[in-house]
C-alpha cells in the first residue's frame, strides 16, 4: 500500500510540471510560433484617378560608333592618337607598316615607263609597215598597168602583188602589237593604282569630326584585317539604351518624353524622348529595350557606358481601382491579391494596368472596390493563414 502511493504520487508530481509547461508551450506556439497568426498590412481598395510612368536604367551609347583598321594583315607603323582626343574628318590617326608596297610601287612606275617605249615603238612601226605598203601598192598598181604593153613580164607583176601583200600583212602586224602594247600599258597602269590605292590604305584616317574612345593596339603589332585599332564616336549621337521590366512596360512607345539622370551631372535632370522601341526584347531578364535620344547633347558629353536614371511620362488615366504595387503577388500560377473577408483569406485573381511612379497599380478586372487588401506579411499566405491586422511590418512595409 505503501509503495502504491508512493508511486502515484510522483506521478501526480510529474503532471503537476508537465501540464504547465505542455500549456506554455501551445500558448507560445500558437502566440510566436510556426502557428501564430501572421502579421499583415491592409489597405482599402479604392478608385483613383493616377498618373501613369516608366522608370528604366540605361546605359549611355554612341549611335555611331567608327572602327577604323586596316583591310588586310599587316604591323602597326605608328598611332598618333589617345582615348579622349578629338579629331577632324580625314585626320590621320596612325599608319600601317608599308613593308615592300613603295618599292613596288616603283617597279610599276619603271614597267609602265617600259610599256609606253614599246607603244611609241609599235608606234614608229605602223608608220613604216603604212609607208611600206603604200609603195608596194603603187608599184604593184604601175605593173599591172604595163604589163598590157608587154613592158614588164607577168612573173615580175606576181612579185609587185605579192610584196604588197606582204607589205599589207606588216601593217597588220604592226597594228596588233601597238594595239598589245597599249593594253599591257593599261594594265600596269591599273596594278599600279590597285597598289597606291592597298598604299592608301594603310593610312588609319577618321571619316568623322569625333572623340576617340579607344585605342586597342599599340605601333608593332600584327594586327589582322578588319580589326579595330581606334574607335572613334560622333559626340552630337549619344543616347541611351534604356531597359523596362515587361510586365510594366504598356504604354511605352516611341516619342513618348523623357526625364534623364545622368550619374555625372550632378543630379541635374536633362530633357529627351523616346527614339524607338527594339522588336527584341530580353527573354533571360525580362525586359524590353528602347533607344532614349537627348532633347539637347550635354556641353560635356558623357562617358560611353555610363548610367543614367530615365523617367517616362505616360499620359494620365481616367478613375480606376488601384492598389499598391506589393499588393499583386502570384499564387499558384496566378495574378492577383490577398482579399480580407471576415477575418478569413481570399485569392481573387486580377488583371492589372498602368503603373505610377508612388507605387499603385491599376486593377482592370477582378475586384470591385471596397475590398480590404493585404499590402505586406511578414511571410507567405494561403488561404487557411492566420492574420493579425497590424500597423507597420519592420523591413517592409515603408
Amino acid at each position: 500500500m505503501k509503495e502504491f502511493f508512493s508511486t502515484r504520487g510522483r506521478t501526480l508530481a510529474l503532471a503537476a510540471v508537465l501540464i504547465p509547461l505542455l500549456a506554455l508551450f501551445a500558448f507560445a506556439a500558437l502566440r510566436s510560433g510556426p502557428l501564430a497568426p501572421v502579421p499583415v498590412t491592409l489597405t482599402t481598395v479604392e478608385r483613383l484617378r493616377i498618373s501613369p510612368a516608366l522608370f528604366g536604367i540605361g546605359i549611355v551609347e554612341a549611335r555611331f560608333t567608327h572602327r577604323i583598321g586596316p583591310t588586310f594583315a599587316g604591323r602597326i607603323r605608328r598611332v598618333e592618337v589617345q582615348p579622349g582626343d578629338r579629331v577632324e574628318a580625314d585626320q590621320l590617326l596612325g599608319e600601317m607598316d608599308p613593308i615592300d608596297l613603295d618599292d613596288r610601287v616603283g617597279g610599276q612606275d619603271a614597267a609602265i615607263k617600259r610599256a609606253e617605249a614599246t607603244v611609241m615603238a609599235a608606234d614608229a612601226q605602223i608608220r613604216e609597215a603604212a609607208a611600206r605598203s603604200d609603195f608596194a601598192g603603187g608599184q604593184a598598181n604601175r605593173y599591172s598597168q604595163l604589163l598590157p604593153a608587154n613592158t614588164v613580164s607577168k612573173e615580175s607583176v606576181d612579185t609587185k602583188h605579192q610584196e604588197y601583200q606582204a607589205a599589207k600583212a606588216s601593217l597588220a602586224a604592226a597594228r596588233a602589237n601597238l594595239e598589245a602594247s597599249r593594253q599591257e600599258l593599261a594594265r600596269l597602269r591599273a596594278e599600279r593604282e590597285g597598289l597606291i590605292r592597298q598604299r592608301a590604305n594603310l593610312r588609319l584616317v577618321s571619316p568623322v569630326r569625333g572623340l576617340v574612345t579607344r585605342r586597342d593596339a599599340d605601333p608593332g603589332t600584327t594586327v589582322l584585317a578588319g580589326q579595330a585599332v581606334v574607335e572613334v564616336v560622333e559626340p552630337g549621337s549619344i543616347w541611351l539604351n534604356v531597359r523596362f521590366d515587361q510586365q510594366r512596360a504598356l504604354g511605352l512607345q516611341a516619342g513618348l518624353p523623357a526625364r534623364i539622370l545622368l550619374r555625372s551631372q550632378g543630379g541635374a535632370q536633362l530633357a529627351g524622348r523616346v527614339a524607338r522601341v527594339e522588336p527584341l526584347a530580353d527573354a533571360v531578364t525580362e525586359e524590353i529595350l528602347a533607344k532614349v535620344e537627348f532633347e539637347r547633347t550635354p556641353s560635356t558629353p558623357p562617358p560611353i557606358g555610363e548610367l543614367a536614371e530615365v523617367t517616362l511620362a505616360l499620359a494620365k488615366q481616367e478613375a480606376t481601382l488601384v492598389v499598391p504595387n506589393a499588393s499583386v503577388q502570384r499564387f499558384e500560377g496566378r495574378v492577383g491579391v490577398w482579399v480580407v473577408e471576415e477575418g478569413s483569406l481570399r485569392f481573387a485573381p486580377v488583371k492589372t494596368g498602368m503603373t505610377d511612379l508612388d507605387g499603385r497599380v491599376q486593377i482592370l478586372e477582378g475586384l470591385s472596390g471596397g475590398e480590404q487588401a493585404v499590402v505586406y506579411s511578414y511571410k507567405g499566405l494561403s488561404a487557411r493563414s492566420r492574420i493579425k491586422v497590424v500597423d507597420r511590418i519592420l523591413g517592409k512595409s515603408p
